[in-house]
C-alpha cells in the first residue's frame, strides 16, 4: 500500500465549495487504490469543514513556518505528495523536496488562479485580458516545480500548452468525476410543472460568485422579473456578509436563502439555474450540480467554459445582458425545450464526466512516473532550475520568518 500525503490550504469543504467537492473525489479515487491517505493543513477546521476521519484519512494540524513539519513529514515518508493548490506547493514545496526526494510531487490546480485573477482585473478595468501577472509567475513556477499538474478545464489545459508552451508531460486533465446519470434517476425527480422559480448558488467568498450575485440582482432579474412577476430567484451559498443578506427582497421575488444543506432538494424544486458568471476560471460546480439534478440552467460562456465540446448544452450559454434575460424566460416558460435540456445535461455528465474512464487514466499517469522518477525530472530542466533557486529564496526567506518569531515569542 503507497502512502500518499495532501497538503490542503484548508480543510474539505464540499457542502460550501466547488473546490471541496473536488478534493474530496480524488481522495475517494486514491483511496479505492490502495492509497493510505494523511490529510495534513495549517488553518482551522470550521463548522461546514468535512469529517475527514469518517472515511479513514488521517488528519494532521501542521504549521507554517516552522521545522516541526520537516520532523512530520521524514516520520511519514510518503510516496506521493499532493499539494490542493499552489499556494501550498509554494508554502511546503521545498521542505518536501528536502525531506523526502524520491516522492513524486503533484499540484492540484483546480482551476488556474492567474486565469481568474486576470479575467476579473479586464472586467475591473474595462479592457482586455492579459494573463501575464504576478499571479501568473508564481503559479506556472509552481507547475514546472512539480512533476504532475492535475488540471480541470480542457481550455486551461489549451493555455497551458499553446500560451506558456508548457510540456503535455507535466499535465494531467482530469476534470470533476461522475457518477453516469439514468433516465430513470432523472424521471424521478420532480417535472416541470412541479418545479417553480429560479436557483443560483455558490460560495459568495468566490469573487466570480459574489460578482454573479451582484450583476443578477441589479441588471438581469428586474428584467426577469418583469415578465414573470410570480416567480423568484433562490439565491443559496456559504459566507453570505452583509452586502449579500441585503440584497434580499420578497416583494421583488429576489430571495437570498444563505447556506443549504440538502442541494439536490433546493436544484430539484427549482426549474431554471442562472448562472451569469462574468469572469472565472475551472469548471463550474453549480453547473455540474444543475445537470445532475435535472435542473436546465442559463449561463455565460465563462460559465460553460471547458465543459463540454461535441454535446449541445442543457439549456442557454449567452452573454449578452438582454439575451440572456430572454433565455431565461424562455428556458422557464416552455415544457418542450426545457425537458430537451434537462436530456442534454445528462449526457454532458455521462459522456464528459465518466469517473471510471477518468479513475483509471491518472492512476496509470501515476505510477508511470512513479518507476521513471529521474528520467522524468531530467527532462524537466525548468522545472530543476525553479527548484534550485526556490530551495534558496524561498527556503531561506521561510528561515527567516521562523526565525524572527522566535525572537518574538
Amino acid at each position: 500500500m503507497k502512502k500518499m500525503l495532501i497538503i490542503g490550504l484548508h480543510w474539505p469543504e464540499p457542502s460550501t465549495t466547488a473546490a471541496g467537492i473536488r478534493i474530496l473525489q480524488l481522495i475517494e479515487l486514491f483511496t479505492k487504490n490502495n492509497y493510505k491517505i494523511t490529510f495534513a493543513c495549517a488553518k482551522p477546521i470550521t463548522s461546514h469543514s468535512f469529517n475527514l476521519k469518517s472515511l479513514g484519512i488521517k488528519t494532521e494540524q501542521i504549521e507554517l513556518n516552522n521545522p516541526s513539519f520537516d520532523s512530520f513529514i521524514l516520520g511519514l515518508q510518503p510516496h506521493v505528495i499532493l499539494f490542493d493548490q499552489f499556494i501550498t506547493e509554494e508554502q511546503f514545496g521545498w521542505r518536501v523536496a528536502e525531506s523526502c526526494p524520491n516522492a513524486i510531487r503533484i499540484l492540484d490546480t483546480e482551476d488556474l488562479h492567474f486565469l481568474r485573477s486576470a479575467r476579473e482585473q479586464a472586467v475591473k478595468q474595462n479592457e482586455k485580458i492579459n494573463l501575464i501577472n504576478e499571479v501568473t509567475k508564481r503559479e506556472i513556477a509552481s507547475i514546472y516545480r512539480s512533476d504532475l499538474s492535475l488540471i480541470i478545464s480542457k481550455s486551461e489545459m489549451q493555455i497551458l500548452q499553446k500560451e506558456f508552451k508548457i510540456d503535455a508531460k507535466l499535465l494531467h486533465y482530469i476534470p470533476f468525476l461522475q457518477s453516469n446519470i439514468s433516465i430513470k434517476k432523472l424521471k424521478s425527480y420532480p417535472s416541470f410543472s412541479e418545479r417553480h422559480h429560479f436557483i443560483t448558488m455558490g460560495n459568495f467568498r468566490h469573487k466570480p460568485n459574489y460578482a454573479s450575485i451582484i450583476y443578477l440582482k441589479n441588471e438581469i432579474w428586474p428584467l426577469v422579473h418583469k415578465q414573470l412577476p410570480k416567480a423568484e430567484l433562490h439565491v443559496y451559498g456559504a459566507y453570505a456578509n452583509q452586502n449579500i443578506k441585503q440584497l434580499h427582497n420578497k416583494k421583488e421575488g429576489f430571495i437570498i436563502n444563505g447556506w443549504v444543506d440538502d442541494k439536490e432538494k433546493a436544484y430539484t424544486n427549482s426549474r431554471v439555474c442562472l448562472a451569469p458568471l462574468l469572469f472565472g476560471a475551472g469548471l463550474k460546480g453549480k453547473l455540474i450540480d444543475s445537470m445532475i439534478f435535472g435542473t436546465p440552467n442559463v449561463t455565460t460562456s465563462f460559465g460553460a467554459e471547458g465543459m463540454t465540446k461535441n454535446y449541445k448544452w442543457n439549456g442557454f450559454i449567452e452573454d449578452n445582458l438582454i439575451k440572456f434575460s430572454e433565455k431565461a424566460i424562455e428556458l422557464y416558460s416552455h415544457e418542450e425545450k426545457w425537458t430537451k435540456f434537462q436530456l442534454n445535461g445528462k449526457e454532458i455528465i455521462n459522456n464528459c464526466f465518466n469517473k471510471v474512464k477518468f479513475e483509471k487514466k491518472l492512476i496509470i499517469k501515476i505510477e508511470s512516473i512513479l518507476k521513471n522518477l529521474k528520467t522524468h525530472r531530467e527532462q524537466n530542466f525548468i522545472g530543476q532550475l525553479l527548484q534550485y533557486h526556490t530551495l534558496k529564496s524561498t527556503k531561506y526567506l521561510s528561515k527567516y520568518i521562523e526565525e524572527k518569531s522566535k525572537t518574538m515569542q
